[in-house]
């Protein structure tokens, strides 16, 4: 759908509106991603006892330790870097590798809600990520093709 304005001399113009391409979609999706994927945790401090029980060493069921907290940095650390891959990879491996991560980070979406007493905030919150998700799936998907 175009956008028309009228000029003061009464010429029609419409908003030229190009396509954006695969990679720039995939970019920003993978920053969508990231912004709810950072601010579900950060937010999760507001819930009464969160505080307390980072302070006694635990996060949901899982102690603190070097471990937990290096599984933790690649969870947010490979979507971060599909913000850069989306933008610099070849078409190809861009495809391959997007399909791939978006699959891979459903079910872990999925699992944040799970055994959380906050339904409404963890489960919306799961909801958007899968649906941006689903949203990159379907784009690297449908990638265009040339014929050679």
């Amino acid at each position: 759908m175009s956008a028309t304005t009228t000029t003061t001399t009464g010429a029609t113009t419409t908003l030229h509106d190009p396509p954006v391409p695969v990679r720039a979609k995939l970019t920003a999706a993978w920053a969508s991603f990231m912004f709810f994927y950072i601010y579900v945790d950060y937010l999760h401090l507001y819930k009464p006892g969160a505080v307390d029980d980072i302070l006694a060493g635990v996060v949901f069921e899982f102690d603190i330790s070097q471990t937990f907290v290096v599984v933790s940095l690649m969870l947010v650390g490979i979507p971060a870097l599909m913000i850069l891959l989306s933008a610099v990879l070849p078409a190809g491996a861009n495809r391959r590798l997007n399909l791939v991560v978006a699959s891979l980070y459903v079910p872990v979406s999925a699992f944040n809600v799970v055994g959380e007493s906050w339904w409404y905030f963890y489960g919306l919150g799961a909801v958007i990520e899968i649906v941006v998700l689903a949203y990159i799936l379907r784009s690297a998907w449908a990638w265009p093709r040339t014929t050679s």
